[in-house]
C-alpha cells in the first residue's frame, strides 16, 4: 500500500496558481523528502495532506494510508511535527512528560489521569528519541534540539504509521540537526514508519532518504527515487 499519493493535484489561491498537475507517491515504510524554495507551494502541499486546505472546487485527489483524503478518518495514524513548534515551548507551563502525555487526551479523555498504560507509551516514545532522563523537566528549560526531540516523542507516541514533518531542524545547531536526523531514519528502518519531511537541507539528508522531490514553478520533479539499503554503518 501508498502511504501517500497524490494524483493530477492543481491547487490556486484565487486566480494565483500554485500547484499544477502535480503526481506522486509515496509507498509505505519509506524515508521521503520534499525540498523547493520559499514560495513554491510546499507547505500549501502538506496542508493539503493534512487535510488543513479543502479540496473543494480544486482538481486531483489525494490518498493516505489507501483513503482519499475527504473521507479519511484514521487521523491517529497520521502525526505531525511543525517547523515553529519549538517556539511555543519556550513559556509552556508544562513538562516534558505532559507535552508528551496531550497528545493522548483522546484515548485518556481530557480530564482523566493516565493510566499504567498510558505512562508507558509517553515513557516508551521518550526513550525513542533520547529523553527518557528528561521527564520531568519543565519544557522551557531544554535547549532547542531537546524541545524538538520532545515533540517528535509527542508525535510518535500514537504509533504513528505516517510522520509529516515542516522544516523540522529549523533554528537548530549542526549536531543537534545530525541527531534528529539519525533519529528519524533510526525511526523509519526500525518500526517501518513512513516519514514525509519538508525542508530545504538537501544535502543532509541525501545520506538518509530513499526518494526526494523537488517542487519548482508549480511542478514536481523527481531528484531522487528507490529503496536505499540500511545504512547505519555510515550515519
Amino acid at each position: 500500500m501508498d502511504a501517500v499519493a497524490v494524483k493530477g493535484l492543481d491547487f490556486s489561491y484565487g486566480n494565483t496558481r500554485i500547484l499544477r498537475n502535480i503526481n506522486f507517491t509515496i509507498p509505505e515504510g519509506r524515508f521521503a523528502v520534499l525540498l523547493g524554495p520559499n514560495g513554491a507551494g510546499k507547505s500549501t502541499l502538506l496542508k493539503l495532506m493534512l487535510g488543513e486546505l479543502p479540496l473543494n472546487g480544486q482538481r486531483g485527489r489525494i490518498e493516505l494510508l489507501g483513503q482519499e483524503i475527504r473521507q479519511f478518518k484514521d487521523w491517529q495514524k497520521v502525526s505531525y511535527v511543525s517547523q515553529n513548534g519549538m517556539a511555543s515551548c519556550q513559556n509552556f507551563p508544562a513538562s516534558v512528560e505532559e507535552l508528551v502525555q496531550a497528545d493522548l487526551y483522546a484515548q485518556i479523555g481530557r480530564f482523566r489521569f493516565a493510566g499504567r498504560k498510558e505512562k508507558e507509551q509517553v515513557r516508551g516514545a521518550l526513550n525513542q528519541v533520547g529523553m527518557g532522563d528528561f521527564a520531568k523537566r519543565m519544557i522551557g528549560r531544554l535547549s532547542g534540539g531537546q524541545q524538538q526531540r520532545v515533540l517528535l516523542a509527542r508525535a510518535l507516541v500514537n504509533a504513528p504509521r505516517l510522520l509529516l514533518l515542516d522544516e523540522p531542524t529549523s533554528g537548530m545547531d549542526e549536531d543537534s540537526t545530525t541527531l534528529f536526523y539519525r533519529l528519524l531514519y533510526q525511526i523509519n528502518r526500525e518500526q517501518g514508519v513512513t516519514i514525509w519531511i519538508v525542508t530545504h537541507d538537501r544535502k543532509r539528508l541525501m545520506a538518509y532518504a530513499d526518494d526526494i522531490w523537488l517542487l519548482e514553478g508549480e511542478s514536481l520533479k523527481p531528484v531522487q527515487t528507490g529503496r536505499k539499503e540500511n545504512n547505519y554503518g555510515n550515519l
